[in-house]
């Protein structure tokens, strides 16, 4: 392992995640609160799945978009932990090369069908609250589908670039990623010659795919909110808005910490590396763990079956 950093190779068979490099004393203890995150994230994500899918009474556009968040979010969350904890508590730090790109592919295409989903998210609350007596006929169950359908084919195809590119380049320095896992920037930084269309394919993917996206929900919600203020009463505005809450939180954690964090990885040379590890670990997970807490708490019809659920055999 000692070699890694000297070996001639074009192509190497395992790459070396280092974990958080500068915190490996901590790798025990830290892995804890990550693995109770996982853990939430997992049982929030299938209790959501389950409930839609047991109460027919759910089986309506707006829950089907919730359960491809959720759908999204257990791949995401699967794709990286498992691996990172492996290294925190057994130190099993190689990874095959292929698995390797594998693993960058997974995660960035669903980061990628993630932003897709609250796209259309957005897209029916802005039907349902600008055009309400239409929003049955025109997001219909197998139009949702269709949806789901192209924002699968849309992260599948723009993603896979990134993995064709990755596998040509050249290794000749090192094959250590100093992360836990295999992600984009991380894969290309270690790689040697001139990697620019791999960094400026990734910047945009960053600024002309997930920017069109942010534009795309600013403009619905601009929309929204001007339907919103020409509703008669206060009790009429609030009650309306409410019903986009949900999906406001979502966005906030998924876009803001990723947007930052995504340009401060390219640009900020002076942040600490193992402070930038951690938070972008941590960032990774949050949508995961906090997305079925956001719509259980916050979505009426997901919180009363929860709670039906859990209460049924006392009554």
């Amino acid at each position: 392992m000692t070699d890694s950093n000297t070996t001639d190779f074009t192509n190497p068979s395992t790459f070396i995640l280092l974990g958080l490099p500068g915190l490996e004393t901590a790798h025990v203890w830290i892995a804890i609160p990550f693995c109770i995150m996982y853990i939430i994230a997992i049982l929030g994500n299938l209790t959501i799945l389950f409930i839609v899918k047991m109460e027919s009474s759910l089986h309506e556009p707006m829950y089907y978009f919730v359960c491809m968040l959720a759908v999204s979010d257990l791949v995401l969350s699967t794709s990286i932990l498992p691996k990172m904890l492996s290294i925190f508590w057994f130190n099993c730090r190689e990874i095959n090369f292929s698995a390797c790109l594998t693993q960058l592919y997974v995660f960035h295409c669903f980061s990628v069908m993630e932003s897709g989903i609250f796209v259309s998210m957005a897209l029916d609350r802005y039907v349902a609250i600008c055009h309400p007596l239409r929003h049955s006929t025109i997001v219909t169950n197998p139009v949702v589908g269709k949806i789901g359908l192209a924002m699968s084919l849309r992260s599948s195809v723009i993603v896979l670039p990134m993995v064709l590119l990755a596998r040509q380049w050249s290794y000749c320095r090192t094959n250590i990623i100093p992360q836990p896992y295999c992600v984009h920037i991380a894969v290309v930084k270690v790689a040697c010659g001139d990697t620019r269309a791999s960094s400026y394919y990734g910047l945009f993917v960053l600024f002309c795919v997930l920017g069109l996206d942010v534009i795309f929900i600013v403009a619905s919600y601009t929309q929204i909110l001007r339907a919103i203020f020409n509703l008669p009463t206060k009790d009429a505005r609030l009650k309306t808005f409410g019903t986009c809450i949900s999906h406001l939180c979502s966005i906030i954690v998924f876009y803001i910490p990723g947007l930052f964090l995504s340009l401060t990885s390219r640009f900020d040379q002076k942040m600490p590396q193992h402070f930038h590890s951690l938070i972008n670990n941590v960032y990774y997970l949050m949508p995961a763990m906090l997305n079925p807490i956001i719509y259980g708490m916050r979505t009426k019809q997901i919180r009363d079956r929860l709670l039906h659920l859990f209460f049924q055999k006392g009554t």
